[in-house]
């Protein structure tokens, strides 16, 4: 697995995410990823399981610093005050004194003006209770006030990105303040793995469809994928995507997926005006 450098962070291509994963299912799944080559773990505080991904990483064996571990801030903790608590509060669950990314989970949802919560990703960041800093579900606009305000660099924005939904202009925004684009929902809900075009490229390459699109996302230049399962033998099956290449006509053909309606995560009062 390759890293992908955004501002000074080198965060592994390929991560775990626990989003809607019970903390039974985390402290069952999460020590076999972590067996089979994973090392980047994503949590949250609004995922309610930052204690059971704490006591996985714990169990492990693995030395934390070989680790790379994200959370993020809820919007009822933007407050400079509730932030600073939250984020120690989070270090107490994880049972680290650091995160190596903390992200603000989305850009509404909190009358909190950008400039404080930016102010205290900074003083964190500065405390050393968090390495690299950066935000979640943002558009173009929102990116650049992020970059403007904040002393230290923004690592990456983590945004819904699939086949379906054509996050060019956010990509080609993060690449030009230096970030990452951190993908979530890969899987689109559930469509990718019957969708046929994909099916046809994976049996090209002995792969599933599922492989080929973390495939498809990590070959993209700067761009970091999430992946998610219970299952074990799906772990294998997500982790196995670095043996193999795309085409440009492949890559192509992919990204032709995309339409206007591709968009699943969209909730009221927490989301942005989206650049498409």
């Amino acid at each position: 697995m390759h890293a992908v450098n955004s501002n000074g962070a080198n965060i592994p291509a390929l991560g775990f995410g626990t989003f809607r994963m019970p903390g039974a299912e985390v402290l069952r799944i999460l020590p076999e990823a972590l067996k089979i080559g994973f090392r980047h773990v994503d949590t949250a505080q609004a995922y309610g399981n930052e204690a059971e991904v704490g006591e996985a990483i714990h169990r492990s064996g693995i030395p934390r610093a070989d680790i790379f571990l994200t959370t993020k801030v809820w919007v009822d903790r933007y407050r400079h005050d509730d932030f600073l608590a939250s984020v120690d509060e989070s270090l107490r669950k994880l049972k680290t004194d650091h995160v190596d990314l903390l992200l603000l989970h989305w850009p509404g949802g909190s009358d909190v003006p950008m400039a404080e919560r930016i102010g205290s990703l900074n003083e964190v960041r500065a405390a050393g209770k968090v390495r690299h800093i950066g935000v979640s579900n943002f558009n173009t606009a929102q990116m650049a006030e992020a970059v403007r305000l904040s002393d230290a660099p923004i690592a990456t924005n983590q945004v819904e990105y699939h086949p379906y939904l054509d996050q060019t202009k956010v990509l080609q925004a993060a690449r030009q303040h230096g970030m990452s684009l951190t993908a979530y929902y890969a899987m689109a809900n559930g469509k990718v793995p019957s969708d046929q075009l994909l099916n046809d490229i994976g049996n090209r390459h002995g792969k599933t469809a599922a492989q080929v699109v973390l495939r498809w996302l990590v070959q993209q230049q700067d761009v970091i994928a999430l992946s998610k399962t219970a299952t074990e033998a799906r772990l294998e099956e997500n982790f196995a995507i670095f043996d193999f290449a795309l085409t440009r006509e492949e890559m192509a053909a992919i990204r032709g997926l995309a339409r206007p309606d591709g968009r699943i995560v969209n909730p009221a009062g927490l989301a942005p005006l989206w650049d498409a």
